[in-house]
């Protein structure tokens, strides 16, 4: 597959170079240009909490497009496929920190919780108040009981976006810990892949899979999941996701939960919608309502094709957290309907 780009060498900070000066809420950082901060409506550290996070490039527009009012502070951005060193994300936690504490997202893969928490380390040693708080969703990567062994999946962004609405609003540094670790609880995630990216590093298809079959459970950087399940109508595939899901985490009849429908980079909008609308039929056979959905292409793994949906059970500060405005470049308006008001 043809992909454009000038050199493997300055791919990542050639696309920075671009995504900055297109979009106006953000900048590069004073410490390093490899770290992506808020320009607009810029935060008082001193008063409230700041939020960021280092992860891999190539999943864009997550992180980077998530950075501005209303979410994070700061994005360290590694190369492809590959976590930022621990003294990078250092230099971005020097960037955003100060008096109010910060605290640093870690989605759940080795190499991010690593250089991560060796930085949460580096920044303590220097006085620097730092919460790394680990994120993780993806049932495929581990049953219930081991729920902290799973990976990161697209159900981080409601982390990401209730805790920087929270954070907006001033809240305090371990109040924010604890309603984090609250959501985290409240989320799974499933996805399904149908057709493998290409790497930009190598040129080559990041896994392989028959015509015919969809790949259950599979991971952000194409790691395995549960299994393969045939192609055929979407409404079969998605009633099996919504029930893997729900006998993970059940939602009592009655009950309600927010939604993701994440393309994974080569999915159309009229794939995504459909997924949608089957995914309230699906909840709505087992008496829960579907409410303040998030469809489209937010944390993608190049063309690959595929879907994944994510369930939240929030309660109702968590909700109106979720529906709260945010000014990013790239995280969409949750509409603010009759349910997220209440």
């Amino acid at each position: 597959m043809k992909k454009l780009f000038n050199d493997p060498e300055t791919m990542v900070d050639d696309m920075i170079d671009g995504f900055v000066s297109a979009c106006p809420h953000v900048r590069r950082g004073i410490r390093d240009p490899r770290i992506v901060v808020r320009r607009r409506n810029r935060k008082n550290p001193d008063k409230s909490v700041t939020l960021l996070i280092g992860n891999g490039s190539g999943h864009e527009p997550i992180a980077m497009g998530f950075v501005g009012q209303g979410l994070l502070d700061a994005n360290v951005v590694g190369d492809v496929f590959a976590a930022p060193s621990a003294d990078l994300v250092l230099e971005g936690i020097r960037e955003v920190n100060g008096a109010a504490g910060t605290i640093l997202l870690i989605s759940r893969h080795s190499g991010d919780v690593i250089n991560g928490r060796a930085a949460a380390m580096l920044a303590e040693e220097e006085g620097i108040e730092v919460v790394p708080l680990l994120m993780y969703d993806d049932i495929s990567a581990a049953p219930p009981e081991r729920r902290a062994d799973r990976r990161g999946a697209p159900g981080t962004m409601f982390i990401y976006k209730i805790l920087g609405a929270a954070a907006e609003a001033g809240w305090p540094l371990r109040r924010l810990t604890q309603l984090g670790e609250d959501v985290r609880e409240r989320t799974v995630t499933l996805a399904a892949a149908v057709s493998p990216g290409i790497s930009p590093l190598t040129g080559r298809p990041m896994f392989s899979l028959p015509d015919d079959e969809i790949y259950l459970g599979m991971g952000v950087h194409g790691e395995p999941g549960v299994g393969r399940v045939r192609m055929g109508p979407v409404r079969i595939l998605v009633e099996e996701m919504i029930q893997r899901l729900l006998d993970d985490r059940p939602i009592a009849a009655g009950g309600r939960t927010a939604v993701i429908i994440n393309g994974m980079g080569g999915t159309t909008m009229m794939e995504l919608l459909t997924v949608w609308a089957e995914t309230v039929k699906a909840l709505s056979s087992r008496r829960v309502r579907a409410i303040a959905p998030m469809v489209g292409s937010f944390v993608t793994t190049q063309e690959t094709g595929g879907f994944s949906i994510s369930l939240l059970e929030p309660d109702d500060v968590m909700l109106k957290l979720w529906c709260a405005p945010s000014d990013t470049p790239a995280f969409p308006r949750i509409e603010l309907t009759e349910e997220c008001a209440a």
